[in-house]
This record gives C-alpha cells, structure tokens and sequence, in this order.
C-alpha cells in the first residue's frame, strides 16, 4: 500500500500544523514496512530511525550512475544557511524523465511506500579528496524565511534515502554526532532515515554530516521525500 496525504490549502500555520500530523503517519508506515521487510537492518541507535538495505544497486546500475553523476555535477550549492565552505562536494540532479532514473526511483519508492510524487529528483554527488559536506539537517527550519517557498514546493522532508555507488577507499564517512555513529560508504547499500520524531517534528539528533574523502572518491545518490506533493 502506497502512503498518501491530500493537505489542506488553508493558511500556513494550518498547513504546518498539517504536515506534522501526515509525518508522523507517514513516519508509522514506513516504519512498518521497514521492520517487515528482511532485506531492511535497522542500526541499533537510540535517538533516530535508520535502516541499511545491501545490495540495493547492483554494481552495473552504480557504474551507470556514477557515469551519469560525472555528466551532470557542478559545485555543490550551499543551501538556506549553510556557511560557505560547509559543502564542498560536486553534485547534480539526474534526468527524472529518464527511464532508468525512473525505475531506480521507484524502487526506492516501493521500499518505502511513499507515492513517487512526493519524492525530490534523484541528486546525485561526487566527492574528491579533501571534499565534504559539514554537519546540517536535511529538514527545513519552518522559522526562517525560505520556509514559504519549501512549503508551495511540498512541505517539509520527512525521508531521506542515500546510495553508495562506490566503496571508498579512505574517509568519507556519513556521521551522525548526536547518536554517535558514523556509516561508512559500501558500494550498493541503501541508507534510509526518518528527519522526524515520532510525533512528526523535526527530530534534531538527526543532524549528519558527509565527512572528508581521505582517499580515493565518493559517489552516492540522493532522494528525499516530502510531506505532500514535491514540486
């Protein structure tokens, strides 16, 4: 069964008050689903909801990725705060029209439950040595200005799922600093987190960070999910 939410178009407190309500149902059947399935391992942290899915890409679908990475990447933006400097990667947003996109994206889909509309472009990143991402939230701060464009384009992330397209040789870890835990990057494993507490707020503990390549370079893949329809 497939979650969806249909907002009300009232004002924007309402509609805050709206996504909080639909990402804590949304946050009981992914997590659900999640539990069921014998493929998804949840790490054994207190404090946030986080899964691991191996093999999820196969080698061919992450060497196809990788090449696709490489013709879209351009300087990593900084985003609403972040301080320059704070994301030194390379990233871009694959073709969501294409067919193999598409059918990664859905996959990614159906191991959530989330209907494909609620789910941003599949962004994929590339780290070289010495690049990294610093610690931010990949939740939205109702409280500043940005807010009113994020809430036309979909509300608040609820999900985040991140792919490893390659092993990296040295660093490149993604660290989570108030759960202490630090995942390193495997080609094919799929990981999956909730940005929300279990009553549908933004869950602070969640806040992670893409740390330093040492050595070698760092693929992965990107796709988070809204609390209503993304555009």
């Amino acid at each position: 069964m497939v979650f969806s939410f249909k907002p009300s178009l009232s004002f924007k407190s309402a509609a805050r008050d709206a996504d909080r309500d639909a990402l804590a149902r949304l946050g009981n059947s992914v997590r659900a689903r999640l539990n069921a399935d014998p493929a998804a391992y949840r790490l054994p942290v207190e404090g946030i909801e986080i899964w691991t899915v191996s093999d999820f890409l196969t080698g061919a679908e992450c060497r196809r990725l990788m090449t696709m990475i490489d013709s879209v990447a351009r300087p990593s933006p900084t985003y609403h705060g972040n301080p320059d400097g704070g994301r030194t990667s390379y990233s871009g947003d694959v073709d969501p029209h294409d067919a193999f996109i598409r059918t990664i994206q859905r996959r990614i889909d159906d191991l959530l439950g989330i209907a494909s509309e609620f789910g941003e472009t599949l962004q994929g990143q590339r780290y070289a040595a010495g690049q990294e991402f610093k610690h931010h939230a990949d939740y939205f701060d109702t409280a500043q200005p940005y807010w009113a464009d994020e809430l036309r384009r979909g509300g608040q992330r609820s999900w985040t799922a991140m792919g490893y397209l390659n092993t990296v040789e040295a660093g490149g870890t993604t660290d989570f600093p108030k759960v202490g835990m630090a995942v390193p990057p495997h080609a094919g494993v799929l990981l999956v987190w909730n940005n929300m507490a279990a009553d549908g707020r933004p869950n602070p503990r969640t806040l992670h960070a893409g740390t330093p390549v040492v050595q070698g370079v760092k693929y992965v893949v990107t796709r988070w999910y809204r609390a209503r329809r993304w555009s």
